[in-house]
């Protein structure tokens, strides 16, 4: 029995139909596209799931946060409110520096009042100089961390924490070049 008996052969995946432009027979056909279908799927599939593991490993340790945990809303807080600008080449929070007292929560509202994606990261400064070294490889990453927002153009947010630990900490824009163009603040808890 011979394989080549269709004169051309067709591979259809339900709303497109593929010419293969040799001949096949039908149950042949039928094998190979399913088969090629099954392997697209897997690819895609895989593709989606390392990208999010080594995304993953950028936030691998946020069941603890230097800088304290994140607020609770039902509690009271004090609320500060963060410019995100940008003068010339220059980006910048304002205020460059907060005072915060231990225990206290501090209710974030963050204005981005520039033309680009800004981010608010709160952690030390070696936490984020490593975590600003891993975004240069994945810049369009997406922080849904509590310690952390990312702002489009001309919008606002939030971010409540609350400050369980002393020392001096750090909000920077991690997106690669806002750092170095002068985008970070410090945090003091007393």
């Amino acid at each position: 029995m011979s394989r080549l008996r269709t004169p051309i052969a067709y591979c259809d995946t339900g709303s497109t139909t593929i010419k293969l432009g040799f001949v096949l027979r039908r149950d042949i056909i039928r094998r190979i596209c399913t088969q090629f279908l099954l392997a697209a799927v897997v690819f895609v599939g895989l593709a989606f799931l390392l990208g999010g593991y080594v995304q993953a490993l950028a936030h691998e340790n946020h069941d603890h946060f230097s800088a304290g945990e994140p607020g609770n809303p039902q509690k009271p807080s004090r609320t500060v409110n963060v410019s995100m600008l940008e003068e010339g080449k220059r980006m910048l929070f304002d205020p460059p520096s907060i005072e915060v007292r231990l225990g206290e929560q501090i209710r974030f509202v963050l204005f981005n009042e520039g033309s680009e994606y800004h981010e608010f990261v709160l952690a030390t400064h070696t936490e984020n100089r490593k975590h600003a070294e891993f975004m240069k490889k994945f810049p369009k990453m997406a922080h849904s961390d509590p310690n952390a927002k990312r702002l489009s153009a001309l919008s606002s947010g939030e971010l409540m924490w609350k400050f369980t630990r002393r020392g001096e900490f750090e909000y920077a824009c991690l997106i690669p070049g806002h750092f170095q163009a002068g985008m970070h603040g410090k945090i003091i808890v007393k």
